[in-house]
C-alpha cells in the first residue's frame, strides 16, 4: 500500500494550506476561522487554461470535471514556484456521500505524490472519513463555520442584486470587501461578536441597501446544478459576471440549502430504511439547529424589506415532494429540481443548470427533471449548459444568449 505524506500537529506552525476557489465569498470567512485556530490558509486564485491542462495531465478522463479542476488548480499552484513544497499542504472538502467528490482526495494524493511527495493533503469533512489526520474541526470551529455560511449567503445574495443595478461600478464590491474584512477580523479575534446575528445582518443589509441602484427591470436568471460548478467562477467560466455583462441579474441559491440538504439526507435515510443510528440522531438535532438559524436569517431579511430573502428550506422540501422523492440523494439529488421549482415559483423563470462532465446524478436530476418542472411552471425557461475540458466558452455563452433572447421575447 502506497504511503502518502500526512499532516502533523507541528505543520500548523510551518505550513501554508492551499484552498481551492469554490465559494469566493464564503471561503474567505472560513479561512479566518481556521486562522484563529492557528492554521495559515490561502485561497487559490489561479484560473488560467493551465489549470485545465494540469487536470488533464493528472486525472484520468473518466473523472468528473470538478475533480479535474480542483486537482489541476492545486498542481498548477505547486508548479508555479510561488509556494515552497516543503512548507505547503492542500485542503480538499469531502461530502461523504455517494458522489465521487468523496474520492477526489485519493486522486489528488496520487497526483501530488508523483511530483511533490512531501506535500500532505488534508480533508475537511464531517463524516469521519480522515480519522488519522492532525487536522481537526472542534465543536467551536463548527459553530463558527455555521455562522460563516449564513453571513456568506447574505452577502452573496445582496452583492449579486446590487452589482446588477449599481449606478457606480464597483460600489457593491466595496461593500462586500468591507464586510468580508470586518467579519474576518471578528472570527480571527476569538470574540463572540459573531453571535450577534441580528445586529450584523442588519449592518450588512443596510450597507448594501445604501448602494445607489438604477431603477430598471432586468431579466433574472437562476443558477442551479452541481455544487462546485454552480458556485466556482473557475468552473463556470465566471457565469455570474457574464450574466451581468448581458444586462441580467444572477440569482444563486444559498449554500445553506445544500448544507441542510446533506443533513436532511442522513435523517431521511434513517426513516426510509428504518435504521436509526447515533449519527442519524445527531444529524436530526443538527438539522433543527441549522434550520432554526436559516429561518432567523430569512425573517430578518423580510423585516428589512429591501432584499428578497432566501427560500425557507422546509418550503423547498415540500416543492421537492411534488416532483421527486427525497430518497434521491446521489449528487445534488432532489435539491436541484426543488431549487428550480422554488426559483420559478418566485418569478425567476430563466434558469441555467450547470452540468459538469462526468456527474451522472446531476444530469439525471437536473436535465432529466427539467421537463417536469416546465410542466408545473409553463413560463420556466430552463437551459442545461455543459462544462467540460473540451467545451468552449464561446459555445456556452452562445447557448445562454439564445436563452436570454427567448426571455426578452
Amino acid at each position: 500500500m502506497q504511503e502518502y505524506a500526512k499532516f502533523t500537529e507541528d505543520m500548523k506552525k510551518t505550513h501554508t494550506i492551499l484552498v481551492p476557489d469554490m465559494l469566493p465569498v464564503h471561503f474567505k470567512l472560513l479561512i479566518s476561522i481556521f486562522a484563529e485556530s492557528g492554521y495559515k490558509m490561502e485561497l487559490l486564485q489561479n484560473d488560467s487554461r493551465a489549470v485545465v491542462d494540469e487536470g488533464l495531465k493528472n486525472v484520468h478522463n473518466d473523472a468528473c470535471y470538478p475533480a479535474l479542476l480542483v486537482i489541476g488548480q492545486f498542481m498548477d499552484a505547486l508548479k508555479s514556484g510561488k509556494y515552497d513544497p516543503d512548507k505547503t499542504a492542500l485542503l480538499i472538502t469531502q461530502t461523504g456521500g455517494g458522489c465521487r467528490a468523496s474520492n477526489y482526495i485519493h486522486l489528488l494524493r496520487k497526483s501530488v505524490n508523483r511530483n511533490f511527495p512531501q506535500v500532505p493533503v488534508v480533508s475537511l469533512n464531517f463524516s469521519g472519513l480522515e480519522k488519522d489526520s492532525a487536522f481537526r474541526i472542534t465543536p467551536l470551529m463548527f459553530l463558527k463555520m455555521l455562522y460563516a455560511v449564513l453571513y456568506g449567503d447574505l452577502m452573496m445574495m445582496c452583492y449579486n442584486k446590487c452589482r446588477a443595478y449599481e449606478v457606480r461600478k464597483g460600489s457593491a464590491a466595496e461593500v462586500l470587501e468591507s464586510w468580508q474584512k470586518k467579519l474576518g477580523e471578528i472570527f480571527r479575534s476569538g470574540s463572540r461578536e459573531y453571535l450577534k446575528t441580528k445586529q450584523l445582518y442588519k449592518g450588512i443589509l443596510d450597507d448594501f441597501a445604501a448602494v445607489e441602484l438604477k431603477k430598471e427591470k432586468k431579466i433574472r436568471v437562476g443558477i442551479v446544478g452541481e455544487i462546485y460548478v454552480k458556485y466556482s467562477p473557475l468552473a463556470n467560466n465566471h457565469l455570474e459576471d457574464f450574466l451581468i455583462s448581458e444586462g441580467c441579474e444572477p440569482v444563486v441559491p444559498a449554500l445553506m440549502e445544500f448544507v441542510l440538504y446533506c443533513v436532511a439526507g442522513t435523517v431521511n435515510d434513517a426513516k426510509i430504511y428504518d435504521k436509526k443510528t447515533k449519527m442519524s440522531t445527531a444529524y436530526a438535532f443538527a438539522y433543527k439547529l441549522l434550520y432554526g438559524k436559516q429561518k432567523e436569517m430569512v425573517k430578518t431579511v423580510k423585516e428589512h424589506g429591501v432584499f428578497e430573502p432566501p427560500h425557507d428550506f422546509e418550503h423547498i422540501r415540500r416543492l421537492a415532494d411534488t416532483y421527486i422523492n427525497q430518497g434521491v440523494v446521489m449528487g445534488e439529488g432532489w435539491l436541484i429540481p426543488a431549487e428550480m421549482a422554488a426559483l420559478a415559483e418566485s418569478g425567476v423563470d430563466n434558469i441555467i443548470c450547470t452540468q459538469p462532465f462526468g456527474c451522472l446524478p446531476n444530469h439525471i436530476v437536473a436535465k432529466g427533471m427539467s421537463r417536469a418542472i416546465k410542466n408545473g411552471y409553463p413560463e420556466a425557461n430552463i437551459v442545461a449548459i455543459d462544462y467540460d475540458p473540451g467545451a468552449t466558452r464561446v459555445n456556452q455563452e452562445n447557448r445562454i444568449k439564445l436563452m436570454l433572447a427567448n426571455a426578452r421575447r
